[in-house]
């Protein structure tokens, strides 16, 4: 039968423990940070559509896919704009300071690995703080677990329904445990509805969604949990198109 998934039970499986949205104008801005409880923290900087809670919902699932990607070193000094990509900040100079560059005036959206609080993270606009308009904490209470990571695999091409069942089914078998969470979109070959699931470890639960329409037909999904192997879940992935 559908399962329904509690969203405060997902909470502490997201890969980033805060996030706040932000009016600010064009220019250069600077993020000052202190030293803190690590060497480097991960971080993304997005455009979103507005200063609300709305707004930040709906770009919480993009950015878990942006953290399952490599991430590049940002040291004391350098530039972070809202690029969408997936910044780990070095936390090792004597004074913490980076440049937050923007081109058009908006709302951005900052999802950071830990709270700033645990580095007394805060963003100035000509000298002036600017504090976020909404926030979110997804890990209040979070133990650091290296463990726990996200993969995102986002692939074309239609996949064999049956060679997907056995894996999904394989996985769920031998990996469910360790998943903490997983969802996504498939294309499935001869059907013409894009199908979404979502899973939480043995669980699973998928069902047909609205038709392609002559959208390109693609893949995309997300795992959450602990000692993923990428390499292994996505060429186990790709061993399903058909």
């Amino acid at each position: 039968r559908a399962m329904e998934v509690d969203p405060q039970f997902m909470e502490p499986e997201y890969p980033f423990e805060w996030a706040g949205v932000y009016d600010l104008s064009a220019g250069t801005h600077e993020l000052v940070l202190q030293e803190g409880p690590d060497p480097t923290m991960k971080a993304a900087l997005v455009p979103v559509n507005a200063s609300t809670d709305e707004a930040l919902e709906d770009a919480v699932e993009p950015v878990v896919m942006v953290f399952s990607d490599d991430e590049y070193e940002l040291s004391a000094g350098g530039t972070l704009q809202p690029s969408g990509q997936l910044i780990a900040l070095n936390l090792t100079a004597d004074e913490l300071r980076f440049d937050v560059q923007i081109e058009r005036p908006g709302a951005y959206a900052l999802f950071t690995e830990h709270h700033p609080d645990e580095f007394q993270a805060q963003l100035f606009g000509s000298g002036v703080l600017v504090k976020p308009v909404v926030e979110r904490e997804f890990k209040p209470d979070h133990e650091h677990d290296d463990e726990v990571t996200s993969v995102g695999i986002t692939t074309p091409g239609d996949l064999d329904p049956d060679r997907l069942n056995d894996w999904i089914s394989d996985l769920l078998r031998t990996k469910g445990v360790d998943i903490f969470r997983m969802k996504g979109i498939l294309s499935i070959k001869g059907q013409p509805n894009r199908f979404v699931f979502q899973g939480v470890h043995m669980l699973f639960d998928g069902r047909p969604d609205r038709p392609w329409d002559g959208e390109p037909r693609y893949n995309s999904l997300i795992f959450i949990g602990r000692n993923l192997d990428r390499t292994e879940l996505t060429e186990g992935f790709e061993a399903c198109l058909a």
